[in-house]
């Protein structure tokens, strides 16, 4: 199947399963467009059960999409860029140690409460999960996802605060998750040997290596974009060519140099959301098609993105000792949230101010999503995989089904609740 015989597919689909939910199932669109592509799926796999039709052409598709490379490699830089790009700087300063403390502590909290979790649960019903496998799964699924999240918080009309922390953390846990995730990987598999010392500087390398990169390249792009203005050029195309050179150049050469390619796209994200702000006034037109460019660019590869979710069900490896995994996995996930984002607030306010944010909506918000599937999916074959891979599945299906649909009504009830205290 070749390549754009793939492209043309899932566009296809994604426009149908769009057309499905905006007239006929009417949820949130990322939502309802992953349902109808599970649904479907679904109903792929029990007709080649029964005897009738074959599924064989579908599973081929879905392996010909190579959703882990597709999304990992191009679709999560401009996903984290588009994200960024909307973000309230001056807020996202005022919360930074907050978020900074939620994007990193919390995340190796709640992959270490997971893993021994896990480990232990499952060993007690006889499928094996070693230690180091088992955390790598917590570090797989620990990451919200800031796609969802964000769209969710908007309809709520969720307040400024609650909205800029949950932003900024799903927006920088995804790149601490991805640093953790390979560095777990390596020891796992036993090409990385590390020391305490070692580990933090690969680490250091990761992350500051991305901020450093993503500033340097931000820096450049809004020197560029700003001559643009300034100088009166109605030229808008260039600047969104810089844009795209900004996010797909940014990540390759991240990359290529070894460092952090989700936080380079984070940080050039936040630069060109002060360049925006700062131009308002001077060529309004110029930051409206740049913001309308990228809003379109999220919009499509988020539907894409989720009918690609749907139709990964087809080639998972489903056993009957996993189903027992699967129904011990959501409480665990769920009381993991709450642990590492509730320890670090009640430590945090014994040194300083942070923002009035409960446990409960703080794990509620805890939605899952692409970034968990890919990594799950980029792991290389091993005895544990395909239980790593169906149980990362079922979450994110749950999550974004039972929580996406719910979130905003509990922010709404939390909000009110709030104002009435």
């Amino acid at each position: 199947m070749s390549l754009f015989t793939v492209f043309a597919i899932v566009i296809t689909l994604t426009a149908i399963f769009s057309f499905v939910n905006e007239v006929y199932i009417k949820l949130p669109s990322t939502i309802g467009i992953m349902l109808a592509s599970l649904i479907s799926s679904i109903v792929f796999i029990v007709l080649g059960y029964i005897g009738f039709g074959h599924a064989e052409w579908a599973v081929e598709l879905v392996k010909a999409a190579d959703f882990d490379h597709l999304f990992m490699d191009g679709m999560l830089s401009f996903l984290l860029f588009a994200a960024a790009t909307r973000v309230d700087i001056d807020e996202l300063r005022e919360y930074k140690g907050t978020i900074a403390y939620l994007a990193t502590v919390g995340i190796v909290l709640s992959s270490l409460f997971i893993g021994f979790s896990m480990h232990w649960l499952l060993g007690s019903i006889g499928v094996a999960l070693p230690i180091i496998y088992a955390i790598l799964f917590g570090a797989i699924i620990s990451p919200i996802d800031a796609v969802v999240v964000i769209r969710i918080l908007k309809q709520a009309n969720a307040s400024k605060t609650m909205e800029t922390v949950l932003t900024g953390e799903s927006l920088f846990n995804d790149a601490a998750a991805v640093v953790l995730f390979v560095l777990l990987l390596g020891i796992a598999s036993g090409s990385t040997e590390m020391s305490g010392l070692e580990i933090g500087g690969f680490f250091l390398k990761e992350a500051l290596g991305g901020v450093m990169l993503g500033l340097i390249l931000g820096y450049l792009s809004h020197f560029m974009i700003v001559q643009i203005i300034y100088k009166g050029s109605d030229n808008h195309i260039v600047i969104i060519l810089i844009t795209l050179a900004l996010v797909s150049g940014g990540y390759a050469l991240a990359q290529l140099i070894g460092v952090s390619g989700p936080l380079t796209s984070v940080i050039t994200g936040l630069f060109l959301a002060r360049t925006r702000k700062d131009a308002i006034g001077v060529k309004h037109e110029h930051t409206r098609y740049v913001r309308d460019f990228w809003d379109v660019i999220d919009e499509v590869l988020n539907a894409v993105l989720f009918v690609l979710i749907g139709l990964e069900v087809l080639v998972l490896n489903f056993q009957n000792a996993y189903f027992i995994g699967c129904a011990l996995v959501i409480p665990i996930i769920v009381v993991a949230r709450y642990i590492s984002v509730e320890f670090p607030l009640v430590f945090l306010r014994f040194f300083r101010s942070i923002p009035s944010l409960k446990g409960f909506i703080m794990t509620w918000s805890g939605i899952r999503g692409g970034v968990s599937i890919a990594l799950a999916l980029s792991l290389p074959d091993f005895a544990q995989r395909d239980l790593i891979l169906v149980l990362t599945y079922i979450v994110v299906v749950f999550s974004i089904l039972v929580q996406g649909l719910t979130l905003g009504r509990a922010v709404k009830w939390y909000e009110n609740k709030i104002g009435e205290d």
